[in-house]
This record gives structure tokens, C-alpha cells and sequence, in this order.
């Protein structure tokens, strides 16, 4: 099984961050996560996800420092994730790939129903931001 390398935008704002949860026509249907993508060959971490959240939320994003990486195998697909803190500078969030989104506080994080792969970055935000 190939690992496929994707990116995650930590978006904070004061005290909340902003989850994802993924459409009913989705793999993965339901999870709530992290936003972003797939990393495209020539592309680095931090281009990938300021193009895929522009897709995807259609918003832009200042992309920080490093979050976390994590690698996951999922029944049908092994990913190596790389999350970074990012702070919206342009746009109203607007989702296309997503049927909902929401801030949440921080703390509450571990709360919802995350993808397997985004619950040691929650874990490391709320460390961070404790």
C-alpha cells in the first residue's frame, strides 16, 4: 500500500480552531477534521495547503509553524500527515468538499468524532494552547 502524504491547516482563532467534517459522498463520511489535501508532485507542504484550503473553504491562509506529523493506516489507505498552524487572511470560509464546519474551543477538541489521524494533532494542539 502506497503512503500518500497530505497536509492539515490548524486554523486558530483566539481560543477556538476550525474542524471539518467530511460529505456523505466522502471517504471517511461524517469524521470531522483538520481541513486540507493531498500534496501534488513539485509542491511543498505549506503551498499544498494553501491551495487546498483556498479550494476547499475558499479562503487564504498564512501557513506558520509546524504542528505535528502524523502516519496513519486506514483499512484501504496509509497517510503521512502534516499539520501546520494557519491564520486566515483573506475570505470567508465557503465549503465545496464538506457538508458542515465549525469553531470550536480548543479544549473541546477530543470532543467530536475526529478521523483517527487527527486526534494526535488535537491532542497537540490542546497541549500547545493549554
Amino acid at each position: 500500500m502506497d503512503l500518500i502524504k497530505v497536509t492539515a491547516g490548524v486554523i486558530i482563532d483566539r481560543d477556538k480552531v476550525l474542524i471539518t467534517r467530511r460529505a456523505p459522498k466522502e471517504n471517511f463520511a461524517g469524521g470531522w477534521e483538520f481541513p486540507g489535501g493531498k500534496i501534488e508532485e513539485n509542491e511543498t507542504p505549506e503551498e499544498s495547503l494553501v491551495r487546498e484550503l483556498k479550494e476547499e473553504l475558499d479562503i487564504t491562509v498564512y501557513v506558520g509553524e509546524f504542528c505535528a506529523e502524523v502516519t496513519h493506516k486506514y483499512d484501504n489507505i496509509n497517510i503521512n500527515l502534516l499539520a501546520y498552524y494557519c491564520t486566515i487572511v483573506k475570505g470567508d470560509i465557503s465549503i465545496t468538499v464538506h457538508d458542515k464546519y465549525k469553531w470550536i474551543r480548543i479544549k473541546d477538541l477530543l470532543k467530536y468524532d475526529l478521523l483517527p489521524a487527527d486526534v494526535p494533532i488535537a491532542k497537540k494542539v490542546i497541549e500547545d494552547y493549554k
